[in-house]
């Protein structure tokens, strides 16, 4: 079975090739900007069939010199939210999704697509309806006008087209992704170097490191694009686990799985605050009015979809991430 993967040497493209690896899958056309070079090793324990730069493949894609897949898997993005490169942005996440789209329907090729959490704004309800939608940054009305597009063809597609909105995504595989990493891969790195891990105080009526969010482990949310791949029921759908959890329960269990690791027992939060295991930074002013101190998926839609896996906890999915960084440093 032929695959296209594009960001595929990317956190969440990259995790994909893994895993359709693991399924015997080897027929993969692989998709990215490698600009930024060292982003190859993430595709260098996986099998693919072919690797395309992104400019190469759009201009393929153009003269209609690509070969039919079974399937794309459309998961390159520029992902930093606090870019400013507006032309950009709508180009490389926007403007490229649509060739894609229109490519994948002319073959009639399912079209499975990276969304965004993001374009809920501040929420605070996180159910795909147009009503809850209000980007806060250009990253996140790139995505947000993709969908809306996407919508306008739910009705007649010619071939599948499921849109997956991810949440707070963590795990293998992103250590290229720098300050846009993942909280989890901070705190491991913080806790490492200076024995503490950092977080904001209190803000938007939570207390010390209580703003919530949605962590999803990368695994689950292929497992989630691997499941469209044998049901492609067209839609979008929120790829979370469902479940809001603090910024105090990612720091503790990346200081807890560290620990274990040590020989060390756990510690409760309070234990660890008060050891200065956990620092509380000012709020900046910076992110006022930007920063989504609360998610949730509403996951009800992809539920209804099929989808029945259960999500890893925050204390599962990170215990799991920590024993593959030290494995992997």
């Amino acid at each position: 079975m032929t695959v296209i993967v594009t960001g595929a040497a990317g956190f969440i493209g990259a995790n994909l090739v893994k895993s359709l690896n693991d399924r015997g899958e080897t027929d993969i056309v692989a998709v990215d900007n490698l600009t930024r070079a060292g982003k190859f090793h993430n595709l260098a324990d996986c099998e693919i069939a072919d690797y395309l730069d992104k400019s190469d493949f759009r201009s393929l894609l153009a003269r209609g010199a690509i070969g039919r897949p079974e399937a794309v898997f459309h998961q390159g993005a520029c992902s930093d939210t606090m870019a400013s490169d507006g032309r950009y942005m709508l180009d490389n996440n926007f403007r490229y999704s649509i060739e894609l789209l229109d490519w994948c329907q002319g073959q009639n090729v399912p079209f499975i697509y990276a969304s965004s959490a993001s374009v809920y704004g501040l929420g605070p309800v996180y159910a795909e309806a147009r009503k809850n939608e209000r980007p806060l940054n250009v990253y996140a009305y790139s995505k947000f006008l993709f969908d809306q597009i996407v919508r306008r063809r739910l009705g007649s597609p010619t071939a599948p087209v499921i849109g997956l909105r991810y949440f707070n995504v963590y795990g293998p595989r992103e250590a290229h992704k720098e300050r846009m990493a993942s909280v989890a891969f901070h705190h491991f790195h913080q806790f490492r170097a200076d024995g503490k891990v950092r977080l904001f105080e209190g803000s938007h009526g939570y207390a010390d490191g209580e703003q919530r969010r949605d962590f999803i482990h990368v695994d689950d949310a292929v497992a989630v694009n691997l499941f469209f791949l044998e049901r492609p029921v067209t839609g979008i759908y929120n790829v979370g686990t469902g479940r809001a959890q603090p910024f105090n329960d990612v720091a503790l269990a990346v200081i807890n799985a560290l620990r274990r690791h040590g020989g060390e027992p756990s510690l409760p939060l309070a234990e660890a605050v008060a050891a200065q295991r956990i620092e509380y930074l000012p709020f900046p002013e910076a992110l006022r009015g930007k920063y989504q101190a609360y998610t949730q998926a509403d996951l009800a839609l992809l539920r209804a979809a099929g989808f029945s896996r259960p999500m890893a906890s925050v204390e599962q999915g990170v215990a799991s991430y920590v024993d593959w960084l030290l494995g992997n440093a």
